[in-house]
């Protein structure tokens, strides 16, 4: 279970979105047997917005990161071709959402459940934050 950043205090002054445990199946693997078929992998997002710019006064939803952007971004990833490796997904999928002008951090993680029978999961996680962050 991933645990919130918003302890650090260059993230205090966000909020945390989250997307958990989002079950895509798709093209990945580099071993020849994972080139035949897709996989299943479950992908969780978090993104860290600074709350002066996602506090809404409206209720209103371009007031706010729309979730469809991270499952958008998702699936326009996996939907373009084989990936063979999950850093790869990864680090692609980290730069989608820190490329969001509203996203000041982001964690992303994949978990193949599928690999081996005698674990839950075999994955990857990366965070980045932009420079300085967002005020």
């Amino acid at each position: 279970m991933m645990t919130s950043l918003l302890a650090d205090p260059r993230l205090a002054h966000c909020r945390r979105l989250f997307l958990r445990d989002h079950e895509v199946h798709m093209h990945i693997g580099a071993h020849d047997f994972e080139k035949r078929g897709t996989q299943r992998v479950l992908i969780n997002v978090d993104l860290y917005v600074p709350l002066a710019v996602s506090t809404p006064t409206g209720d209103a939803l371009g007031e706010v990161v729309d979730y469809d952007f991270i499952r958008a971004r998702v699936a326009g990833r996996i939907a373009r071709d084989h990936i063979q490796l999950q850093e790869t997904l990864c680090d692609e999928l980290l730069a989608d959402m820190l490329a969001h002008p509203g996203v000041a951090a982001a964690r992303v993680s994949t978990e193949k459940p599928d690999v081996y029978p005698d674990c839950a999961a075999v994955g990857c996680e990366v965070f980045g934050m932009k420079e300085g962050g967002l005020a």
